[in-house]
Formats: C-alpha cells, sequence, structure tokens
C-alpha cells in the first residue's frame, strides 16, 4: 500500500503536501510517546512512503505544542526481560533505521520535547529543523538504560563523540538554540514560523530549482554508505555511484536544461 491510499491509524495522521508527506505522531495525551502499537504503525508508514513515487521527501513531527515525541513508552519498557529488551531495541532500530535508508529527503519538524527515542528518531532523519521552543536529550542512563534505537551511534556521529557522551551520560535536555550551535539540528524555524513550514522550506528551498530524485536518493546513499568505509573507498564508491548517474535520463535533462538556460524537468528516471 503506498501513502497516497486511504490507511486509518490509531496513533498517526499521513497527510500529503505536494508532492511531500507529512507524518504525525499523534498521541498528545501522552506526549506523543512511542509505544508498541506507535512503532508498528510507523513501520507502515514508512513502506508506504517508501514505495509511493510521487512522494519526493517525509516531514515527521509530533501533535499539539508540547512535544515532538518524548520518549517511549516507560511501561512497556519497565516489564522488559533481557532477551526482551534485546529484542525490542532490534526491533527499534529496524523502524527508525528506515528513516536514515529512505531514498528520498527525511526531516524531523521537532516543534517540542524530542527526548529519548523521540530523538533517536529524529537524529536517523536525514535533516532536523527544530522550533526555539525545543528541548532535546536522551535523558535514559536517569533510568537505567541506554538509549536502544540507535542514538548511541548516530549521535556521536553528528554532534561528535565528547559532546556526545556528555549528553548522554548525563541524561541532560539541551534547548533548540544549544542544539544548533553543536550541529545537532539543522536550523531553527523563523519568529512566526512552525517547524513544519521550516522543513518544507529545507526540502524546497526554491521551488523554481528542482531536484532530481534519483540524484537525491544517490546522494543519500553514497552519504550513509560512505560513513561506514574509510576514504579511499568511499570515494571510489562515490565516483560508481556519478558514473550509474550518467546513465539515466535526469541527467540528459538537467544538463540540456542547464545548457539551455530554462527549468529542468526531471522524472526520476
Amino acid at each position: 500500500m503506498t501513502a497516497t491510499e486511504t490507511k486509518t491509524y490509531q496513533n498517526l495522521l499521513l497527510e500529503r503536501d505536494g508532492d511531500l508527506a507529512i507524518l504525525t505522531i499523534n498521541r498528545p495525551d501522552k506526549l506523543n510517546a512511542l509505544n508498541n502499537e506507535t512503532m508498528a504503525e510507523l513501520e507502515c508508514a514508512f513502506t508506504g512512503v517508501l514505495n509511493d513515487a510521487s512522494i519526493c521527501g517525509l516531514i515527521i513531527t509530533g501533535s499539539g505544542e508540547k512535544a515532538f515525541i518524548a520518549g517511549a513508552d516507560i511501561n512497556e519498557l519497565a516489564v522488559l526481560s533481557p532477551i526482551a529488551g534485546s529484542k525490542h531495541a532490534q526491533h527499534g532500530q529496524k523502524i527508525v533505521r528506515m528513516l536514515e535508508e529512505m531514498p528520498k529527503l527525511t526531516v524531523a519538524a521537532i516543534n517540542g520535547f524530542c527526548l529519548g527515542g523521540g530523538l533517536e528518531l529524529a537524529l536517523a532523519c536525514h535533516c532536523r529543523v527544530a522550533s526555539p521552543v525545543a528541548k532535546l536529550g536522551l535523558p535514559e542512563t536517569t533510568l537505567g538504560i541506554i538509549p536502544g534505537y540507535g542514538g548511541t551511534q548516530r549521535l556521536a556521529r553528528i554532534v561528535g563523540k565528547g559532546r556526545a557522551l556528555e549528553l548522554i551520560c548525563s541524561g541532560k535536555m539541551i534547548d533548540a538554540n544549544e542544539a544548533l550551535r553543536i550541529g545537532l539540528v539543522n536550523q531553527l524555524a523563523g519568529e512566526g514560523q512552525s517547524a513544519v513550514e521550516a522543513a518544507k522550506e529545507l526540502i524546497h528551498p526554491a521551488k523554481a530549482k528542482a531536484v532530481s530524485p534519483i540524484a537525491v536518493a544517490m546522494a543519500i546513499q553514497a552519504v550513509n554508505r560512505g560513513m561506514d568505509m574509510t576514504l579511499a573507498d568511499g570515494l571510489n564508491y562515490e565516483t560508481q555511484l556519478f558514473g550509474l548517474l550518467a546513465t539515466t535520463k535526469d541527467m540528459k535533462e538537467g544538463m540540456t536544461a542547464f545548457i539551455e538556460k530554462r527549468n529542468a524537468e526531471f522524472t526520476g528516471e
């Protein structure tokens, strides 16, 4: 099922805005905490967006004014056995990783508290935009655990080992300005602007300048895989994808449009 087909979720809202999908975690009474049911629905929604060729980008946000996602459901975590805990983390990592590997731009529009599993989900997005009132953190160590949906790995890759260990080991929250300063978020929403509106501008900074969806997909792939390679191997992988793009209609259209001084009309082929 694609994201354009009707699907009723208990804890999510999935809407279209042109070629963008906007996914809202809709549990405002629980500060949009990620329980098992919500995670299962996220997996379904991510699959739908992935399979819908008419969607070029995905924005994720939280319902209400207080929270993006205030973490996982502690009541569910508290009763996990060691084996069940490991399986729980593995399953959560699998779902969250779908965002990271999505071949179209994913942006977290952080509109309030972004804690624990919520920050881990945001870290897996390709970019993050925050409201000036947002608060971010990984408070798991204050509960006697560590982040389990990839937070220990992705945070260090984004802000560096020292800052990641400071945030994780202290369990403290930081405000949006500090998150911007250390590179945890890409930008803050402007005055009178919502995080979702800012996320839309990040995906489409200039509608007149279209980008090739297949080039975007390969750029994401090059960055993601290159992060796990040596520089030499990453450079070699980049050349392979560069050559592969030379076989596409989008490459020919982009080059021709530039020479002819007109806007390109990409088809993703």
